[in-house]
């Protein structure tokens, strides 16, 4: 089912909702949605897990405010579907974007909620290069795609999904999931990419206790590899489980890999 949520700002948030057990909640990453999230959608009801797909604000069905994209105003949403659910025990997953953003939560409002936290592909813990950080873009190439995505955002969004995945997928398979990046506003795309060029988690990775898998492909032209190392050593109780066959889009890049990893960690 499709949960509209009304949050303390007056936005509605949308979650779907499928299944019973526990619960295992998705926040997807620039610039999609929880329909990312459809192959688990699909497999975790049947394996005896309830599945919750937030849209960030900004993006799928949700609202479309014009200034609430900073990871403690996505971070709030992420807290305010969790209230209004009732969920205290539960499985967090964050892929790219929502992978800062669900360390950020767990920081701010879920230390004693979050059992296992799951980063997948995370833009974590910072996204673009500064002192002592020389990973990732350099905050000038985001600026340029900023630049483009009010230029010609289908364009640069076409651009951006090329660079999204290390193996061949089919053509309608490429269009469904440009289409998802459709959906999003194009001031929300613009301002969560100046979240992602801006934010820096560094001092956070230490007050993460949940038991956190660091789920990256060797092979990710988004958010490199060097993230997973960063990550796992700041996070104290952290495993990396890397894709050697996988750009930034590992569960679809090895789906079935993804899917035997996922089954393994929940039910660990």
């Amino acid at each position: 089912m499709g949960h509209n949520i009304k949050t303390r700002t007056g936005h509605t948030i949308f979650a779907e909702d499928i299944g019973t057990g526990i619960p295992v909640v998705f926040v997807h990453g620039w610039p999609v949605s929880h329909k990312m999230f459809e192959y688990q959608m699909n497999e975790l009801p049947k394996q005896g897990y309830r599945f919750i797909g937030i849209d960030l604000l900004g993006f799928g069905k949700s609202d479309k405010p014009w200034n609430m994209y900073t990871y403690d105003a996505q971070a709030e949403a992420v807290h305010e579907v969790v209230e209004h659910l009732g969920l205290n025990h539960f499985v967090l997953v964050g892929f790219s974007m929502g992978g800062p953003i669900a360390i950020r939560y767990t920081n701010k409002y879920g230390a004693a909620k979050v059992d296992k936290l799951l980063l997948l592909s995370a833009a974590a813990p910072v996204f673009t290069q500064r002192d002592a950080y020389p990973f990732g873009m350099k905050k000038e190439e985001a600026d340029d795609m900023i630049a483009q995505i009010q230029t010609d955002r289908p364009n640069t969004l076409q651009n951006f999904r090329e660079m999204f995945f290390a193996q061949e997928h089919s053509e309608p398979f490429m269009e469904w999931f440009f289409h998802l990046g459709l959906e999003a506003s194009g001031h929300g795309t613009i301002q969560a990419m100046e979240a992602l060029r801006d934010e820096d988690l560094r001092d956070e990775l230490v007050h993460i206790s949940a038991p956190t898998y660091i789920f990256h492909g060797k092979k990710d032209e988004i958010c490199p590899f060097d993230f997973a190392n960063e990550m796992t050593g700041g996070i104290v109780n952290s495993t990396v489980i890397p894709f050697e066959h996988s750009g930034h889009g590992l569960l679809f890049d090895e789906k079935e890999k993804f899917h035997t990893e996922l089954m393994r960690v929940l039910q660990g």
